[in-house]
């Protein structure tokens, strides 16, 4: 037996699904936010400063390492020299003597190439520092602009979800006026082909903006006023009013 519901019920199906529309608009609108996708941007930025900082940290530390290992040698050196120095002045052997300032001067040799090399590390550890400090600079000001974008991202979704809660608190009270059978059929064809409910204004679906053929019309204007049709073009439920140029 064909579905028959009233004309006045059939209407609010128009009603219905206009928030079933905004509803599905908000959705689209929470899952595309461009906040999203500066958060999505800079968080790959992120992720690569991440690497830099990190990069940047060992090489500063090798650089810290390297330091210490020369300043270990300049102090070996001199502890070298003072010793050489002091066994030196208590010896009474002119041959002692002489290898010991020939060792001196190979060791001033020695402390003074060190030295060089202990400047040219610290140099380094100072470039090492600054990167250091410039990449740990870089990544704070883009996880700062992330803290931004994810605040004005709450911000934008605290107020979709508003509108979606008072559209569905909308949608629940207007379900609750309609026949069952009637809602039934109309959740089925929403579910199934995207659109629930068509109005036929001048002869052409809402749905599917298509205008219906003769035949089609001769069929809808046969039709009583409480039968529930179905468009012919997107299959929802096809609602007549005084627009719809019959």
């Amino acid at each position: 037996m064909a579905l028959k519901a009233s004309p006045e019920d059939q209407a609010l199906l128009l009603d219905l699904q206009a928030l079933d529309t905004k509803l599905q608009q908000l959705g689209h609108r929470a899952a595309n936010l461009p906040e999203l996708a500066t958060i999505a941007g800079l968080s790959t930025v992120r992720d690569g400063l991440r690497t830099a900082v990190a990069e940047a940290n060992g090489a500063w530390e090798d650089a810290q390492l390297e330091l210490k290992r020369t300043e270990a040698d300049v102090a070996v050196v001199e502890a070298r020299v003072a010793r050489d120095k002091e066994r030196m002045q208590s010896s009474a052997s002119v041959k002692d003597v002489a290898a010991f300032e020939q060792e001196l001067a190979a060791l001033a040799k020695r402390q003074s190439d060190l030295e060089d090399i202990e400047l040219a590390v610290m140099e380094t550890l100072d470039e090492k520092a600054k990167a250091l400090s410039d990449a740990r600079a870089q990544l704070e000001a883009v996880e700062a602009k992330i803290a931004e974008a994810v605040a004005a991202r709450d911000v934008a979704l605290g107020e979709l979800d508003r509108e979606k809660a008072a559209a569905g608190a909308d949608r629940d009270a207007l379900t609750a006026r309609l026949p069952a059978d009637l809602l039934a059929l109309y959740e089925k064809q929403r579910a199934r082909y995207g659109v629930g409910a068509s109005h036929l204004r001048g002869g052409v679906s809402s749905a599917s903006g298509v205008a219906l053929n003769s035949s089609d019309m001769t069929v809808v204007r046969a039709a009583a006023p409480d039968d529930v049709l179905l468009c012919p073009d997107s299959n929802a439920i096809l609602v007549r009013t005084s627009e719809s140029g019959l």
